[in-house]
């Protein structure tokens, strides 16, 4: 019998609808009673795990050595054990590779998602039905399905490996643990985004994987943290990361306690710069690093004036710590290998509304997209006794949400329209006139149309921001 069998109708042909909108779509799957058990279920064998956890370093180098686990390996078709016709396994998989995965892999030039992690999941069942439930569930959004739940009989398949996978020491299982919560994410209202990513969150701290850890390990942090990224945007600074940024990066770059703020914001630069010199990946990274950065001033200074906290992570006066991190993304700026940098760009001119930015490196765009919203959130948090030179556009938060639209409208790789969403409402929320409002609701909907990600309940609250009707300008486009 299949536990997900539903009586709703299809929809409209190629209709997509969106998580976070209380719509038809997510009745269907996001409050189907079994998807929210099975939710429960990898959360709890994730924290469990956690807590039985006994070594941090021998979880992850160990080989497996559960017998289960190492001979079906060896033995079996992971197709035929497929909860779904094998058929359509194998058009998921070829939706990983072409679609999926170049999501994931956009500040990663050597492809672990779409190379490795395909390779790895050959012997590791929980990791090759995470990919499959992945893609499935991207293919049902992209086409508007509500009929077909193949996406949820493969999550279900996924997690009952991941409790063996964890029994057996599988470093596949942090793998594995990412793309669900990503999955879900997709799938879901993302208000509740701590849910999906604290999970992750625990084994990475558990286990001392970090930014800088290499391989495909140090590929899927960046993922893991960029939905970090997403969710405190979303919680419009009310929220800190689940995974502490101190633990971004390795222990040892922060120092001795005994040190300085200061001497440990300069190691994690010089670790920062030192690796970008070898990838143009890691000075992407340092970029999702600083933008989680300034979230996370935004959130301390929130609470600590409407709540009242005393901020115990940094008892610098606000002044100090906006300043340090202003000048921070600005020697990022300045820092940038040839290939963050952009291969075109036009100003605005005529009645032309945004600049147009070209990059030839895909990490090149959201990297830049990310400096200029981090740029937004500081100085809309800004010291009054903090002078800026007034010539300088630096200073415009105006000409920052001109840029952080004009890089999607330039550059419209599916994955970095995605990682576009949050940063196209910050910057949104800052135009005033009816073109520029439908230019970028034009934008949320092809991120919807061609993605399969949910971006149209950001534009709904920009129509709110904006004065408008619920649709008004959705209705327009």
């Amino acid at each position: 019998m299949d536990p997900f069998a539903s009586s709703h109708q299809a929809t409209g042909e190629g209709m997509v609808l969106s998580p976070g909108t209380h719509s038809l779509s997510e009745s269907s799957y996001t409050a189907h009673p079994r998807f929210l058990e099975l939710q429960e279920e990898l959360r709890s064998a994730l924290f469990t795990a956690v807590a039985d956890s006994t070594s941090k370093q021998s979880y992850l180098v160990e080989a497996p050595t559960e017998p289960g686990l190492s001979e079906l390996r060896r033995d079996v078709d992971l197709f035929a054990r497929s909860p779904v016709p094998k058929a359509r396994s194998i058009n998921y998989l070829k939706n990983w590779i072409t679609e999926c995965a170049p999501y994931l892999d956009k500040f990663d030039e050597a492809r672990h998602f779409g190379v490795h992690i395909p390779i790895l999941a050959r012997e590791s069942p929980g990791l090759f039905y995470a990919i499959l439930a992945f893609s499935a569930r991207q293919t049902e959004r992209k086409a508007g399905l509500r009929n077909c739940h193949d996406s949820l009989e493969l999550y279900q398949e996924s997690i009952r490996w991941v409790s063996p996978g964890l029994q057996a020491k599988d470093p596949n299982v942090l793998v594995t643990a990412c793309i669900l919560a990503v999955m879900e994410l997709m799938s879901v209202s993302p208000q509740d985004w701590r849910r999906h990513v604290d999970g992750c969150a625990a084994l990475f701290d558990c286990f001392s994987v970090n930014g800088f850890s290499g391989g495909h390990l140090q590929a899927v942090f960046w993922c893991y943290v960029r939905m970090e990224l997403c969710g405190v945007i979303v919680s419009n600074g009310a929220e800190r990361t689940v995974l502490p940024l101190e633990k971004w990066v390795p222990a040892g770059s922060m120092g001795q306690a005994s040190e300085s703020i200061e001497d440990n914001e300069k190691r994690v630069r010089e670790l920062f710069l030192e690796q970008s010199r070898l990838t143009p990946d890691m000075h992407a990274n340092w970029a999702v690093y600083l933008c989680a950065k300034a979230c996370d001033l935004v959130c301390r200074r929130t609470r600590h004036l409407e709540l009242g906290e005393y901020d115990t992570t940094d008892p610098r006066p606000f002044s100090e710590q906006w300043n340090r991190l202003w000048d921070e993304l600005q020697y990022w700026l300045e820092q940038r290998p040839i290939a963050i940098l952009p291969a075109k760009s036009t100003s605005m001119q005529g009645d032309r509304m945004f600049p147009e930015i070209f990059y030839a490196h895909q990490a090149a765009i959201s990297s830049n997209q990310l400096y200029h919203t981090a740029c937004i959130l500081l100085l809309e948090i800004k010291p009054p006794v903090t002078l800026l030179p007034p010539s300088s556009h630096l200073a415009s938060s105006v000409w920052h949400a001109r840029r952080v639209c004009g890089i999607s409208l330039t550059n419209p790789h599916p994955g970095n329209l995605i990682n576009a969403i949050q940063p196209l409402y910050i910057a949104g929320k800052l135009l005033t006139h009816r073109r520029e409002h439908i230019a970028v609701a034009k934008l949320f909907k092809t991120i919807e149309q061609t993605t399969g990600w949910g971006a149209l309940w950001r534009l709904r609250d920009l129509e709110a921001v904006w004065g408008y009707e619920t649709n008004e300008i959705l209705s327009a486009i």
